[in-house]
C-alpha cells in the first residue's frame, strides 16, 4: 500500500472514531497549581485543571442500548442524546505520561483521597497542600479524575462542591416510587429520601393517593397508616428531599414506606455511560500539553465500587467502538459487587439493602462470580463478566476487597460461592479477591457506643488498599503478578454459616452475635413493591478461639491482636430494631490487662500478659506480623511505621484504661 492509500486508510479510521465518540468537546474552567506548587518527591509539582465535558450519545448504537430510557430522552436535531458533566483532573505537570486514576465519586464527593492519602479535601475542592493529606497518590504520580454521574445528592452547606449530574429525562412517563426510612429517636417530621440523597417527588403535590405503610421487620406485612394522620411536609432547604409529618409521631423499631406516583425519571445510566465516554477520552486524547496516559484505572469505595460491578455486568466498561476503557479496577467494599441498581427506571442511587434496611431496592443481581457458575433456582449459568469483554476476550483486571462487615451486611460470601452458598467458585485468572479480616466498613471513628452496643472496630485496613492500588498498577502496566486472593472459603473452613459462627464464637466477654446476616434478597420483576423469591444464601468468616475471623488478609491488628475485632455491632435497644446491625461499623473488645482481671471479669480470652510478656515483645510481634504483611505484597515498607505508631499506641492505652471506663476514648491518639 503507498503513503498515500495509507494516510486515506488512517483518516478514515480517525472520522469513524470521531464519530462514534461520546464526548463532543470538553471546556476547561479552571486550571491552577494544586498544593501550591508543593513538589510530591519524583512526581514533582501537580495542577488542578476543573472543567465540563459534553456528551452526545446515539440511542441506536449497540454500546448504548443498555442505557435503561436512553431511547425515551429528548433528542437533538441528529437524534443524538445530550448531556454534560463536570470533571476535575490532578496531575503531574511533567510530560511524562502517567497512571490515570478515576475515582467515582461516592454521594457528590471525593472518596479515594479520605481514605488512601488520609485527608479528604475541604469542600470537596482539592486546592491546598493540606488537602492532599500524606501526598500517597501523588508521590506515587498518578493522575487522578474525578466526575459527576449521580443526580440524587442533598443539598451541602455553603461553600461545598459536590458533584452532581444533571442526567437527561424520559419525559412522560409515570411511575410507582417506595421509600423505605427508619428513625433512631420518636420524631414528628422526617425526611424520606435515602441517605444524604433525594428522591423522586410525587406527580401529583400532597398526592392524596400516597401510602404509608408501617411493619416491624422487612419481611413482615405492611400496615397501612390512614392518609388523614399524616401529611407532605416541605423540604428542610430548597432543591432537598421531601419529609413528611405523622400524627402521634414517628417512632423506633418501626420500618416505615412512604409510596407514590412520581413522574419524568432521570436517564441515571447516563451517568455510568458518561464515566465510560470521559475516560475513552483522556485515554485517546492528549489534554492540555499534556501526553495520553500510560494506564487507565478506576477505584471506588462502597456504592463507588457497585458502580464499577454495574459498568461491567452492563459492558458499560466498552465504549462505542468496543474497546476496553480501563485497564483494571479497584473495587473497595462492594459487597456482592454491585450487578444491580443504578441503570433502572426511577432509580434511586444513594438506597441498597443490608441487614435491617432497604430490601426491596436493587443493589446485587445474579451472576455474582467472575467464573462461571450455576444459579439452581434459575437455571442459568453465567458469570459477571459475560458483557465485560472486548471482541478479543479480554476484560480489566480486577480487585475486589471487603472487609468483615460486608459479609455479615452486604453479601460479600456471593463473588466467590455459588448462589445458594453450597461451594467455592475461584475467580477468573484477570481477578483477584481479598477480605480484610476484622476490619469494618470503613476505619471506625466513633468515641462513643451509641447508637451501638460496642465501641467500633478502627483494624486499618487503608494500609493494605495502598498497597494493592500500586499493585493494580505494576499488573496492568507491567504485568508483575500482585498477591494472591486472600479471602475466607467454605473448602478450608474459613467460611460458614451464622449458626456455626455463633456457636464457636467466644462467651462472656460482652458481644453476643447477631442471630442472622444479610441474605442477600432475590428480586423479580420491576413492580413496586417488587417480589421477592428464596433469598441468595449468604455465609460469614468462622471466628477462632479469641473471636477474630479466619482466613483472609490477616492484618496487622489480628498477627498480633489486642482483643477481638468483629464485622458486626448490634444496634443500641433504645434506637430499635436490638436484633439488628450497625449498617458499616464492626465491634472492638480489648483483651483483658492481665490474667488477674481476666479471671475476675470471667473472659475466656487470654490476657495481654500471658500473651505478651512485655512491652518489647509486643513491639516486637507487631513489627514481625508488619514484616509478613510487607513481605506478602500486602503492606508498603513506607507503611510499616505507621502501623507500629498505630498499634503500639493502641497498646499503651489500653494498658492505661481503666477497664471499668465503657467509653470509646481509648481506641484513639489525643
Amino acid at each position: 500500500m503507498n503513503k498515500h492509500k495509507l494516510a486515506l486508510v488512517v483518516a478514515v479510521a480517525a472520522a469513524s472514531l470521531s464519530a462514534r465518540a461520546a464526548v463532543e468537546r470538553v471546556e476547561v474552567i479552571e486550571r491552577v497549581p494544586f498544593a501550591a506548587g508543593v513538589a510530591f518527591r519524583e512526581a514533582g509539582a501537580y495542577e488542578k485543571i476543573r472543567g465540563v465535558a459534553h456528551y452526545a450519545l446515539d440511542p441506536k448504537l449497540k454500546a448504548n442500548q443498555a442505557i435503561a430510557d436512553l431511547k425515551h430522552a429528548k433528542r437533538d436535531a441528529r437524534g443524538r442524546v445530550v448531556f454534560s458533566s463536570e470533571f476535575i483532573l490532578l496531575r503531574p505537570t511533567g510530560a511524562q505520561p502517567s497512571t490515570l486514576l478515576y475515582d467515582v465519586n461516592n454521594r457528590g464527593g471525593i472518596a479515594i483521597m479520605g481514605q488512601v492519602n488520609g485527608r479528604s479535601p475541604v469542600n470537596n475542592d482539592p486546592t491546598s497542600a493540606a488537602d492532599a493529606g500524606d501526598g500517597f497518590l501523588m508521590r506515587h504520580g498518578f493522575s487522578l479524575l474525578f466526575s459527576a454521574w449521580t443526580w440524587d445528592v442533598a443539598p451541602q452547606p455553603a461553600g461545598a462542591r459536590p458533584l452532581v449530574f444533571a442526567p437527561p429525562v424520559a419525559s412522560g412517563i409515570k411511575g410507582k416510587v417506595q421509600n423505605e426510612f427508619t428513625v433512631n429517636a420518636p420524631t414528628d417530621i422526617v425526611t424520606y429520601a435515602g441517605m444524604r440523597g433525594l428522591t423522586y417527588e410525587p406527580a401529583t403535590p400532597e398526592d392524596p393517593h400516597a401510602q404509608l405503610t408501617a411493619r416491624a421487620r422487612p419481611d413482615d406485612k405492611r400496615r397501612a397508616i390512614p392518609r388523614s394522620s399524616w401529611h407532605f411536609v416541605a423540604p428542610e432547604q430548597k432543591g432537598g428531599p421531601g419529609r413528611v409529618q405523622l400524627e402521634g409521631g414517628f417512632k423506633p423499631d418501626t420500618i416505615y414506606e412512604l409510596s407514590y406516583v412520581a413522574k419524568d425519571p432521570y436517564v441515571t445510566g447516563a451517568g455510568l455511560a458518561g464515566i465510560r465516554d470521559l475516560l475513552a477520552y483522556f485515554r485517546d486524547q492528549p489534554f492540555e500539553g499534556a501526553a495520553t496516559p500510560r494506564n487507565v484505572l478506576m477505584f471506588g469505595i462502597s456504592q463507588s465500587g457497585r458502580v464499577i460491578g454495574r459498568m461491567l455486568h452492563d459492558g458499560l466498561n466498552l465504549d462505542e467502538s468496543g474497546r476496553m476503557v480501563f485497564n483494571g479496577a479497584y473495587l473497595q467494599v462492594p459487597g456482592a459487587g454491585g450487578s444491580a441498581g443504578f441503570n433502572s427506571r426511577f432509580a434511586q442511587p444513594t438506597r441498597h439493602p443490608s441487614m435491617l434496611e432497604e430490601h426491596d431496592y436493587p443493589a446485587d443481581a445474579f451472576p455474582f462470580t467472575t467464573a462461571p457458575s450455576r444459579d439452581p433456582a434459575s437455571g442459568k449459568t453465567a458469570s459477571y463478566l459475560d458483557k465485560a469483554r472486548d471482541q478479543q476476550g479480554n476484560a480489566p483486571k480486577l480487585i475486589f476487597a471487603n472487609t468483615s462487615t460486608e459479609f455479615w451486611n452486604r453479601g460479600a460470601s456471593l463473588i466467590a460461592t455459588t448462589p445458594d452458598g453450597a461451594r467455592d467458585v475461584a475467580p477468573a485468572d484477570n481477578v483477584r479477591i481479598y477480605g480484610f479480616m476484622g476490619a469494618q466498613h470503613y476505619v471506625g471513628r466513633s468515641r462513643t457506643r451509641a447508637p451501638f452496643t460496642a465501641c467500633v472496630s478502627t483494624s486499618d485496613h487503608y494500609l493494605p488498599m495502598r498497597a494493592l492500588i500500586v499493585a493494580l498498577d505494576d499488573w496492568t502496566v507491567k504485568g508483575k503478578q500482585p498477591p494472591a486472593s486472600a479471602y475466607p472459603q467454605i473448602a478450608d473452613g474459613t467460611l460458614t454459616t451464622v449458626a456455626d459462627y455463633r456457636a464457636i464464637f467466644p462467651k462472656g466477654f460482652g458481644l453476643t452475635p447477631p442471630e442472622q446476616n444479610l441474605r442477600q434478597p432475590r428480586l423479580i420483576g420491576d413492580a413496586i413493591p417488587p417480589k421477592h423469591g428464596d433469598d441468595f444464601e449468604t455465609r460469614v468468616p468462622t471466628p477462632d478461639a479469641d473471636g477474630n475471623d479466619r482466613g483472609g488478609v490477616r492484618l496487622v491488628e489480628l498477627q498480633a491482636p489486642l482483643g477481638t475485632h468483629t464485622g458486626w455491632n448490634l444496634r443500641a435497644p433504645e434506637t430499635g430494631f436490638a436484633w439488628a446491625t450497625s449498617r458499616f461499623d464492626g465491634s472492638f473488645v480489648p483483651f483483658a490487662r492481665t490474667e488477674a482481671e481476666r479471671v475476675a471479669a470471667g473472659d475466656p480470652r487470654p490476657s495481654l500478659e500471658r500473651r505478651y510478656a512485655s512491652r518489647d515483645d509486643y513491639v516486637a510481634a507487631v513489627r514481625a506480623a508488619a514484616e509478613r504483611q510487607v513481605a506478602a505484597g500486602l503492606l508498603l515498607p513506607e507503611d510499616v511505621e505507621r502501623t507500629m505508631t498505630e498499634n503500639v499506641g493502641l497498646y499503651d492505652r489500653i494498658l492505661a484504661r481503666d477497664p471499668a471506663d465503657q467509653g470509646c476514648s481509648y481506641l484513639y491518639a489525643q
